[in-house]
């Protein structure tokens, strides 16, 4: 790849969105119309109250520039990757009902001959409800095009430290915003020497004007501390001059963002420092409750699915139903995990032999067209099915539905320091790492997807993996 290379990119003129959402507003008042005056929904229409639509053609376009002017003051328009949908649905919500009292302002002042409060409250809805949903549409559309590799920014990370890591982390975790992470440099070569996964490590900071241009960078993201100002200038010149955008990510005490809590005293920031760990207190419990309610609810089904895959192993042949094998748990605590058995018998003693033919990590929990290997097991761990019993370690309290992949003995003697922060949280069954890729993401990459997880847990992060995971586990994604 070089420099010269066609980027592609996604192009959208720039009054699109407005433009869109005007047409969305007279396409609602025009649909609430409708609602009003021919469906007579919630109230009749009598026929001396009757009235065309023209009348309202000066309120409808007074609302939707009202809206313009609203969601360009707001930043809606604004390109934000890190924006949600549901905070844009708010920003959708919020200029709605700012138009829609102006207009019953204007309603009350003027008192028109042809006007339906009912109406605009209809119009009001209906237009939530389309901008959001178009909202929807272009985030699908963004994603499908961003998976070609269309719209996606190559990123480079400047600096290997902790704020580099954690840059990283959330590059890798949140796929969904467009940006690639195609490596990191540091002002110490020997730092940045080794791959993280599929994140080269490019080496030092020396010649990054050359590493920017043979990368094809379109973003660089320089996470030096504060202390080397000079030093960061003089980097964002270098990203400057070779065409990338650059953006400087404050070092705040190392420290995640969430642990930052910012206070005004008469115009003066106050930036104070809390060290909280997120799975600590009612988040634990909120977490432990959540687990244990929904095995209650899928208890049932599960129950079914017990029975008939323990009938199909026992037909197969000799051996045991269930299989357990030591794996560390929440700091480093070591705890028997239940599977259904999917291998021979005595496929443990065979693993050493198999990593060493295959060439595969050691770290890394498969390998890929492993022989010893069932016909029932082939199709279990395709499914995901042999993991189920991984359910009696969450009634148990030695695992969750969601959190990082519990590693063996063997594979933690192997841990680097940096990896054993994934061992401060209880590891679960599925995860960010079965998400991204499942057995295909590289050691390293399964680590800072999983230091990620317990960094920004949230009750709505373990219900997008759990909403996500079952279309990878149905469409065997990095499944063997």
């Amino acid at each position: 790849m070089t420099a010269v290379t066609e980027r592609k990119s996604i192009f959208m003129p720039r009054g699109f969105y407005p433009i869109l959402d005007a047409v969305l507003v007279f396409i609602s008042f025009i649909l609430a119309y409708l609602l009003r005056y021919e469906a007579q929904i919630i109230r009749p229409v009598f026929e001396i109250n009757r009235a065309p639509f023209e009348p309202y053609l000066p309120y409808t376009a007074l609302f939707a520039v009202l809206l313009v002017i609203n969601y360009r003051a707001i930043g809606l328009y604004r390109n934000n990757r890190s924006r949600s949908w549901l905070e844009e649905v708010y920003m959708i919500g919020n200029g709605v009902t700012n138009a829609t009292v102006v207009v019953l302002g204007l309603y009350f002042l003027f008192q028109p001959l042809v006007f339906s409060r009912l109406m605009l409250i209809y119009a009001a809805v209906i237009i939530v409800v389309l901008l959001s949903m178009a909202r929807v549409i272009r985030r699908t559309a963004l994603a499908y095009l961003r998976s070609k590799g269309i719209g996606i920014q190559r990123v480079l990370v400047i600096g290997a430290g902790d704020v580099g890591m954690s840059v990283l982390r959330s590059l890798i975790a949140r796929k969904e915003l467009g940006y690639q992470a195609v490596g990191y440099v540091d002002e110490d070569p020997e730092r940045a020497s080794a791959d993280l996964g599929r994140v080269k490590g490019l080496g030092g900071i020396k010649s990054l004007g050359k590493t920017l241009r043979d990368e094809m960078v379109d973003l660089a993201i320089i996470t030096l501390p504060w202390r080397q100002h000079d030093l960061i200038l003089e980097l964002v010149q270098t990203c400057r001059r070779a065409g990338a955008d650059v953006r400087v990510v404050p070092d705040v005490f190392q420290l995640n963002l969430r642990q930052v809590q910012i206070e005004n005293l008469d115009g003066m920031p106050l930036l104070g420092a809390t060290a909280e760990v997120m799975f600590q207190g009612h988040n634990r419990l909120l977490k432990r409750a959540l687990d244990l309610g929904l095995i209650l609810l899928a208890s049932p089904v599960l129950l079914i699915i017990f029975g008939l895959v323990s009938l199909a192993i026992k037909l197969e042949g000799t051996g045991a139903v269930f299989y357990t094998q030591r794996r560390i748990g929440l700091n480093g605590k070591p705890f028997d995990m239940i599977k259904f058995r999917s291998m021979i018998p005595n496929a443990d003693d065979l693993r050493e032999q198999l990593v060493r033919e295959s060439g595969e990590d050691p770290r890394h929990p498969k390998i890929k067209n492993d022989p010893r290997i069932t016909r029932v097991g082939r199709f279990i761990r395709a499914s995901s099915i042999d993991e189920l019993p991984n359910l009696i370690n969450v009634l148990r309290g030695q695992m969750s539905i969601v959190g990082p992949r519990p590693p063996t003995p063997d594979e933690v003697e192997l841990y680097e320091p940096w990896h054993r922060q994934r061992l401060q949280t209880l590891p679960g069954i599925t995860g960010l790492w079965q998400v991204n890729g499942r057995s295909d993401v590289p050691f390293d990459e399964m680590c800072l997807l999983d230091i990620y997880y317990i960094e920004n847990w949230s009750i709505r992060m373990d219900a997008q993996i759990l909403m996500m995971t079952v279309p990878r586990v149905l469409l065997r994604h990095g499944a063997y």
